[in-house]
């Protein structure tokens, strides 16, 4: 598929492919047409894309450019976000064999950091969360799987002064007229945790409801950007997906990217936060406002039962890659049940191993082959698993550019995304969409808001 824009040209040469000396097993660049049918433009639904070239195996930048593994410290849990609509959509797999062009950090993390603690009045409207079953507080930590290699923009601010900041909040509110400078400069510098526990101070203080007092000073994007800096992370991603089946119509793309990208961990606490703040059954409302495959791989995808071992099985994704051959390509019509148990119990690692062995058998790549097979939101969903297995910084980087392109600007994709990775891995975002668009993440935030609304995006997006 081709549209305006993307891929950029002008991309370094990708070395090592083909391999010397067995180019004639290789195909030749821009041989395979491209994936149709996203990135999605607008509502919920993923119209169908035209059938053009493939980026060519030259594609994307070399690996190297990428921080080391192991270089930078582990990430907290993946947060979560509102129910906007998000953008979707990649190139081919990454430079390897069979591959033609997909731009592949050296080092990938899978996993998600210790989830964040929720303290008391973290919660929007200033209720204490409700104990989940067996009496465990939500939101415990748990051991961090396989974080090397991200950052976020946004830390813990040292020498935290909760009791501090929620005065200068206070000050910032009371009386005629707001200082949004002031309360920019402790929300973009302070950590998810840090915010819940303002919060709880700013109540003790002064027995008000610290959100309350936000959304009566703020309104538009501003307001919807502090205020999802405001909540949990977990609570975050509960929220989203309960407003995006709420109401007449269904967002898909926030279903898609929230449950095809999250941690087991992450999904487990998401589905009990679900129940417990909003008294229902996570998929018994997917089912209702889901139908057909897509209701099936988003039912597989709340389990939170995928493999999450780093090890690659070769032979399995061999194995593997076979099966799907035969379940698509290699048949009349399509058996998806394969593609559904695949893709959504095999670990991240497994499946970039498992695109691999298929490009090398079939001649084609997987993300291909899907959209030759499937459409609609089941494609979507496909894609967006294998894309995380791929690269999960170009996955929201992809997304961020069709929040800002064209005419207006997807707000709420865009602060979704901002406010989700900004403590998780925001500094690899900006580098892939340096080099995916050749201009910096900064400068089309820059372009496409105003105000103090782009004054605080900048300041957690930083330069």
């Amino acid at each position: 598929m081709s549209y305006p824009g993307y891929p950029p040209t002008g991309y370094p040469p990708f070395p090592g492919y083909p391999p010397a000396g067995q180019e004639s097993s290789f195909p030749p660049p821009g041989q395979y047409p491209y994936p149709s049918g996203f990135p999605p433009m607008g509502g919920g639904a993923y119209p169908p894309g035209p059938s053009s070239g493939y980026p060519g195996a030259g594609g994307y930048p070399a690996p190297g450019g990428y921080p080391a593994p192991g270089g930078y410290p582990g990430a907290p849990q993946p947060g979560a976000a509102p129910s906007y609509p998000g953008g979707q959509g990649f190139g081919a797999p990454p430079g390897g064999a069979g591959f033609s062009g997909y731009p592949q950090p050296p080092s990938q993390s899978y996993g998600g950091g210790p989830a964040q603690v929720a303290l008391p009045g973290g919660f929007p409207g200033g209720q204490m969360p409700s104990q989940y079953s067996g009496g465990q507080a939500p939101y415990a930590s748990q051991p961090a799987a396989m974080t090397q290699g991200t950052q976020g923009t946004v830390r813990p601010a040292a020498n935290f002064d909760a009791m501090r900041d929620a005065e200068i909040l206070r000050k910032a509110m009371k009386g005629f007229g707001t200082d949004e400078q002031a309360i920019m400069d402790v929300v973009a510098n302070r950590s998810n945790d840090q915010r819940q526990k303002i919060k709880a101070a700013f109540k003790t203080m002064y027995g008000k409801d610290l959100i309350k007092d936000l959304k009566s000073e703020l309104s538009g994007n501003m307001e919807e950007l502090i205020l999802a800096l405001f909540m949990p992370t977990t609570y975050y991603d509960a929220w989203s997906l309960r407003n995006a089946m709420q109401g007449v119509g269904t967002q898909e793309r926030v279903l898609i990217e929230i449950l095809c990208t999250r941690t087991n961990q992450e999904i487990q606490e998401i589905v009990r936060c679900y129940q417990s703040e909003f008294g229902r059954d996570l998929e018994k409302d997917i089912r209702s406002d889901t139908s057909g495959h897509f209701e099936r791989l988003l039912v597989s995808m709340c389990q939170g039962n995928r493999d999450e071992n780093q090890n690659v099985n070769h032979q399995m994704a061999q194995e593997d890659a076979q099966r799907l051959y035969q379940a698509g390509e290699g048949r009349l019509g399509t058996d998806e049940s394969s593609f559904n148990m695949i893709l959504s119990i095999r670990s991240f690692p497994q499946l970039k191993a498992t695109m691999e062995a298929y490009s090398r058998m079939a001649n084609r790549d997987l993300l291909s082959s899907i959209s030759r097979e499937f459409s609609g939101n089941v494609e979507s969903g496909l894609k967006a698993i294998l894309q995380c297995a791929l690269n999960r910084p170009a996955f929201f980087a992809e997304r961020l550019y069709y929040s800002m392109k064209g005419a207006g600007t997807d707000d709420s994709t865009l602060v979704r995304i901002v406010v989700t990775r900004s403590e998780i891995d925001l500094v690899q975002i900006k580098q892939m969409f340096s080099q995916m668009y050749q201009k910096t993440l900064s400068t089309m935030i820059a372009s496409d808001t105003s105000g103090d609304y782009r004054r605080l995006l900048l300041a957690i997006v930083g330069q």
